[in-house]
């Protein structure tokens, strides 16, 4: 790969719009993630987080303004190209979205053939691959009623790396879980970050953050404040 390639930000936003039906809910967004990069997102309830995520990763359209997640230009992405943005990036969302009526080796098999994996035996190592990574390569036969929300929470998260992400996009993946179980998937993410893939990840964690400390981008009364250009302190609920 060459240097001029991996110099390009994995997410570029100037003067983005954010906006959740007709309501705008942040405004003249402006921050860059690098390549490898670990940021937090954090702010209140209703703050945007979960809207920004969305219109990054082209679930929301965008508003106004520039943004580029992963190589492709949101402002010009026609809808049939969302997929190809897709499996440039991963996503973990908060409350799983596994499918309750397949095995856990057939939640990880969907995704991959919707994703244009064909060939039978590449598709079961990559999921012996995925399900390794995350600590549990030996639940790809159990349903996920079997597994606990920690376990649960893994296996979304071998999903989200089913096809080599360059960033991995978090919305509260510790929302649900108990302190011993957050900190297991804090370090399980800080050691896909280590391996080169960027994590942007929103959190109400208070002690995740002091205790891991990164890069924070805080949603704060419509605007995005950016702790790598300015100084903010964050307290519990932000």
């Amino acid at each position: 790969m060459s240097n001029e390639f991996s110099a390009i930000p994995v997410v570029s936003l100037r003067d983005v719009m954010v906006m959740q039906d007709v309501q705008t809910v942040l405004e003249k967004v402006s921050f860059e993630i690098e390549k490898g990069e670990f940021v937090y997102l954090v702010g209140r309830t209703g703050s945007g987080k979960s809207s920004l995520l969305k219109t990054l990763y082209a679930d929301l359209p965008l508003a106004a303004g520039q943004m580029s997640v992963a190589g492709y230009n949101l402002q010009k992405l026609a809808r049939n190209k969302v997929p190809y943005l897709r499996r440039k990036v991963g996503i973990v969302f908060q409350d799983f979205q596994l499918l309750f009526d397949r095995s856990v080796s057939e939640n990880l098999s969907f995704v991959l053939k919707a994703t244009g994996w064909k060939d039978k035996k590449k598709i079961k190592q990559r999921i012996s691959d995925v399900l390794m990574r995350v600590g549990l390569d030996a639940a790809a036969n159990k349903m996920p009623h079997q597994l606990s929300g920690g376990e649960q929470q893994r296996i979304v998260i071998a999903r989200a790396l089913l096809n080599e992400p360059i960033i991995l996009f978090a919305d509260e993946p510790t929302g649900n879980l108990d302190p011993e179980v957050t900190r297991g998937i804090l370090k399980l993410f800080q050691e896909i970050n280590s391996s080169g893939t960027a994590v942007l990840m929103a959190t109400h964690n208070y002690e995740l953050i002091n205790e891991n400390p990164q890069r924070i981008l805080k949603c704060e009364n419509g605007r995005i404040h950016d702790s790598a250009k300015e100084n903010f302190t964050i307290g519990n609920g932000f």
